[in-house]
């Protein structure tokens, strides 16, 4: 089914081309915010009859319409009756209700909204569950009230209407009038009503706060303002993209309760909180865009890093979280979200986004903040990460009934195998987890050395780095074929699949000179590279799927940190050539890079085949964008300068991007093709 999707930060609503909300398990439709459905049930009908789509105007992230009419295609050659639907969304839910009468007579009609909510949580929406609280219905002085509650638990749906209408506990009802060629008009408010499970919580899961249409527009194109803009002769499909891009982090943007500043959510639908991972990546992505968002994500998780052993939650001492969540599971522990700490590698990309952002802004405040949690992250790597004992990251849920199983990026359960699709046991050892150790501790004595005055503990971290890189390619580097493993088992054998993972690797600098340009060839042959990028699994490999979620899709955001680690290298040439591959696909998705997308060969299919649950949009499909324009112009902050070396691929001509902020003030980059 076609859905249509409106979103204020973590409040999004989800309809069916007509706008109507119908409850079904097999995708997430219905009003959310904070993991609650606030509304599961909105369905409009004209005389008891529904209605079907026209065409839908869903051209800014916080609004929609919907042009309906009664009955199915098939059954009328000139609509008598339409309606207009508008709806916003900000904090809370508007809809603008017009019924129009293209008759020369008076139209009687009677107009109803079916409104239900079954207040589920955003991981029961899957699989629903029966109820743990006591759900009710009232009408007060023609306002429904939806209300759920558990113990202290409490979520409220608040429905009114501007004209007076019916009301039931299962809806409104109009009896209208239609004139001649005239129309009926009433607007639905939906204010959501949040209460905590236990007071303390108060101040931090408030429900959010609405805010006008002009608001939202006003605040959208202060972002657009605020961000570097493309220059005149940039390739179309670069600037439709970069432009959609712009808009989706705009609106994937919330504020928390405990900072001031901006964080973004991951991705719509199932997405929409705070992650370790994808917002430390998003930051990373969107450096040359906007470094504003970094010291807030710095910030939160910092604030939230682990501070005990808690087997529950996946815990520990030093660790950043992965996933945090305000709905009931989590309030009651039925699910460990709140939050959550089970994946290996947020804990290095902490240390990586801290120093990446002061060598791009010169903030060295903030370094000097938070450099007590970040020496418990590096604590952590040599200590509760090193399961083993040898050196290596390595994970294993403390939670096998609620943990997950794989703590990397690719943490789906048959993400992890052997080359030939045999699954490892645990713990496990992923390659491209030791390479942000690497990169971490390199960083980490970076800042130690300049900022916390502490060259001895710089120097350590610089002798663990360079051992940690030795023994690595020592020991995941598969001798008879040339490649890295995918991951290390439990035994210290190889997993020897063949996997994006490697370009990563690039990205840490972990891989020596050596075998640079072996590593590069293998991302560029067709085992990895389909022709619209690198595909997450080999061909050969005994898992592999196109359309299989981490054994053979294609990530936009993997292979930005894939080009962005050729380019580390100086493989320009390659690095742009997925880079141009990756704005070409864009087009085909409207100019929004989806989560995923098939693994198929460019030549079999000539357009990118769309993977079926893909999330958009997600943030770090929208960064990947601004970090492709980082490769291909060259950008890298030294000192207070920015370097500039473009490397433009034939056939995209001019790529100019103007006011890209940093230490330096603001700068403009120019590239344009190699034969151009």
């Amino acid at each position: 089914m076609e859905l249509v999707s409106i979103l204020d930060g973590n409040t999004f609503l989800v309809s069916s081309r007509d706008g109507d909300i119908d409850p079904a398990p097999d995708y997430p439709s219905g009003l959310f915010s904070n993991d609650t459905r606030f509304l599961s049930t909105w369905q409009l009908t004209l005389d008891g009859e529904r209605l079907h789509a026209l065409s839908v105007d869903e051209q800014e992230y916080f609004m929609a319409r919907f042009f309906v009419v009664p009955g199915r295609p098939t059954q009328y050659i000139d609509a008598k009756i339409s309606a207009i639907r508008r709806r916003t969304i900000g904090g809370s839910f508007t809809e603008d209700l017009a019924i129009l009468n293209h008759t020369q007579e008076e139209a009687h009609l009677t107009v109803r909204m079916e409104m239900g909510s079954d207040f589920a949580d955003i991981f029961d929406v899957k699989n629903p569950q029966q109820p743990q609280g006591q759900m009710t219905a009232t009408v007060d002085d023609g306002c429904l009230r939806l209300a759920y509650q558990r113990d202290t638990f409490h979520r409220e749906t608040v429905i009114t209407s501007s004209e007076p209408a019916q009301v039931d506990e299962r809806g409104m009802t109009f009896d209208i009038r239609v004139p001649p060629h005239g129309e009926w008009n009433t607007q639905f408010h939906v204010e959501l009503v949040l209460g905590p499970r236990r007071p303390e919580f108060q101040k931090r899961i408030q429900a959010p706060r609405a805010r006008p249409v002009d608001r939202l527009r006003e605040d959208l194109q202060r972002w657009i303002d605020g961000a570097p803009q493309l220059g005149d002769g940039s390739p179309p499909a670069l600037v439709d993209a970069y432009q959609r891009s712009l808009v989706d982090l705009a609106a994937l943007r919330y504020t928390s309760i405990t900072m001031v500043a901006d964080l973004v959510a991951a991705g719509l639908p199932w997405f929409v909180a705070l992650f370790g991972r994808d917002s430390i990546f998003t930051c990373l992505q969107i450096m040359p865009v906007a470094p504003q968002l970094s010291a807030p994500t710095v910030g939160i998780l910092a604030r939230t890093q682990g501070s005990r052993l808690n087997d529950f939650r996946d815990e520990e001492p030093g660790k950043i979280l992965h996933e945090a969540r305000t709905g009931e599971s989590a309030a009651f522990e039925e699910q460990p979200h709140s939050p959550y700490y089970g994946s290996a590698d947020s804990t290095p990309l902490f240390i990586i986004l801290l120093d990446e952002y002061e060598r791009w802004t010169g903030d060295a405040a903030t370094v000097r903040a938070f450099e007590f949690e970040a020496r418990a992250a590096l604590s952590w790597l040599d200590t509760y990460a090193d399961l083993l004992g040898n050196g290596y990251i390595w994970y294993q849920t403390r939670n096998p009934d609620k943990g997950l199983e794989n703590q990397c990026w690719k943490d789906s359960w048959d993400a992890i195998s052997y080359a030939d699709g045999r699954l490892p046991g645990f713990p496990r050892a992923t390659c491209e987890l030791q390479g942000y150790a690497y990169d971490a501790k390199i960083r980490g004595a970076r800042l130690a050395r300049h900022f916390w005055n502490d060259p001895d503990y710089a120097a350590r971290l610089e002798r663990e780095a360079a051992q940690l890189k030795h023994r690595f390619n020592r020991d995941f580097w598969v001798t008879d074929r040339g490649y890295y493993a995918l991951a290390l088992d439990e035994e210290g054998r190889q997993v020897d699949a063949l996997s994006s993972n490697i370009g990563h690797l690039l990205w840490s600098g972990i891989v020596p000179r050596s075998r640079a340009r072996r590593v590069a060839d293998l991302l560029m042959s067709p085992r990895l590279f389909s022709g619209w990028g690198v595909r997450t699994l080999s061909t050969d490999a005994g898992r592999y799927n196109p359309l299989g979620y981490h054994v053979g899709t294609v990530w936009p955001f993997d292979n930005s940190i894939i080009a962005w680690g050729l380019r580390r290298y100086g493989f320009t040439r390659e690095a742009s050539t997925i880079c141009k591959s990756m704005i070409e696909a864009a087009e085909f998705f409207g100019g929004r890079l989806p989560e995923a997308f098939a693994g198929h060969d460019r030549a079999r299919t000539t357009y990118p085949v769309e993977y079926p649950t893909a999330c958009s949009p997600q943030a770090w499909s929208s960064g990947a964008i601004a970090l492709f324009l980082r490769v291909l112009l060259g950008l890298e902050p030294n000192g207070e300068n920015l370097i500039i070396k473009p490397d433009i691929p034939e056939g995209m001509g001019r790529v100019e991007l103007l006011n890209i902020p940093g230490r330096w003030g603001r700068l403009d980059a120019l590239g344009r093709s190699r034969r151009d």
